[in-house]
């Protein structure tokens, strides 16, 4: 008998697709941002934009025209077609679900259609072998092949009300798995014990067990818990704080480090609900820190306040990062913001949403503002050699101003087990 739609839901047996209304919305927007930048249409392969877009990342390719063309929008899929048109609405799907055909016959199926043009592609988030080999199976259309990459990632950036909805949902999640660190704590438990605590959390809830990025080569863990001299070690990963992780080829994330008495304890996690990205920092202790890392921390606080307020009153968000970056070398912190010379990251917060790398990023050559809806991590955080020390949390434009959407002051800045 095979399996049915049926078997496809959520928990209780709960829709969840994304919305076709969404689906609709977001490819009447591609449409007009291809119309406005002079381009015929567009063919995605990538497979975070494919489950934006269409709804599921079976794999294969959508090809999405400019608004002036009226052609309809297709999804060309290699497997598994029957999933597919289930994830994209069933009989409500606003875009055509069919069959990838052989490559060799894939200028005739585009043709059929009445696509004209070499189609824009993902130049600069698919391999060049695998661009190139779309490439010269479409050669006899007219025109060169463009990128239509910027288009996506700017359309992603302002979030819906639904998917801010499923932030929120993440961050009560997220919530969860900080409470979890809390209870468990205690000197001598391993900074790999505390992350699995949070990671079943964060499983049962669902999960999916992936963080997608965008930069290559597109790899993070999502659970970087550091201890003491932990903190201070830099890793592969362009952030302040990465973890040294378990061995070479994972060396990033949470290892073997034992919590000590006294030493402040970074946790870095991030939760996914329906794809969709939270951040969050905080740190915690054995006893009491001393007083100098209570400075440093008040100080991260204050850094990150003086950003958000700049992003509060629409300055760019290059503008935010020279502010802050002013703050922290006033009070001492050049050498050591986001990270130790010459490991240091520059840049103190990054779009989020279904990628954790997403644009906007705080930092030089953003020049302009964050857009409403739009959702960002905003993370000053210091290292040193005996550990590192911050706070971050994922904030939503709104119409009003900056919002928190994670925790912010309902759990505690640093939290003190005994």
């Amino acid at each position: 008998m095979g399996w049915s739609e049926s078997d496809l839901c959520g928990p209780e047996g709960e829709d969840w697709r994304v919305p076709v209304s969404e689906l609709e919305f977001r490819q009447s927007m591609l449409a007009k941002a291809l119309d406005n930048a002079g381009l015929e249409g567009a063919l995605l392969h990538n497979p975070v934009d494919l489950y934006y877009f269409c709804g599921g990342r079976q794999d294969g390719a959508m090809y999405i025209s400019a608004e002036s063309k009226e052609i309809e929008s297709v999804q060309y899929v290699r497997r598994s077609l029957k999933r597919a048109i289930f994830e994209a609405g069933g009989d409500n799907a606003i875009h055509e679900v069919v069959k990838f055909p052989r490559l060799s016959q894939f200028f005739e199926t585009l043709k059929s259609h009445g696509i004209k043009q070499m189609p824009s592609m993902q130049l600069s988030s698919i391999p060049h072998s695998f661009a190139s080999k779309f490439q010269n199976s479409l050669s006899s259309f007219e025109g060169e092949l463009n990128d239509c990459n910027h288009l996506v990632h700017m359309i992603r950036e302002k979030k819906s009300m639904w998917e801010i909805e499923q932030m929120r949902i993440a961050a009560e999640v997220q919530l969860q798995m900080f409470e979890s660190i809390s209870a468990l704590g205690c000197e001598g438990v391993t900074e790999l014990e505390l992350t699995a605590s949070a990671e079943a959390i964060s499983r049962a809830a669902g999960f999916g067990g992936e963080i997608s990025m965008r930069r290559f080569p597109m790899q993070c863990n999502r659970g970087v818990v550091v201890a003491g001299r932990s903190g201070g070690i830099p890793s592969f990963f362009d952030a302040a704080v990465g973890g040294i992780g378990p061995y070479p080829g994972a060396g990033m994330g949470s290892g073997f480090g034992k919590i000590k008495r006294g030493e402040p304890v970074l946790v870095d996690l991030l939760h996914a609900h329906r794809g969709y990205i939270v951040d969050m920092t905080r740190m915690f202790v054995v006893g009491k820190l001393s007083n100098e890392w209570e400075n440093r921390l008040e100080d991260m606080q204050g850094i990150k306040e003086v950003v958000v307020d700049a992003l509060h009153q629409r300055k760019t968000c290059s503008d935010a990062w020279v502010d802050g970056f002013e703050l922290a070398s006033e009070l001492g912190y050049e050498d050591n913001l986001m990270g130790m010379k010459p490991n240091q990251t520059r840049f103190l917060g990054h779009g989020v949403g279904l990628e954790l790398d997403e644009s906007p990023v705080i930092a030089n050559g953003f020049d302009r503002s964050l857009t409403v809806g739009g959702t960002i991590a905003i993370e000053p955080k210091v290292v040193y050699q005996e550990g590192s020390i911050g706070t971050e949390d994922t904030w939503l434009m709104t119409d009003s101003g900056m919002e928190p959407i994670t925790a912010g002051a309902a759990f505690p800045w640093i939290y003190e087990w005994e």
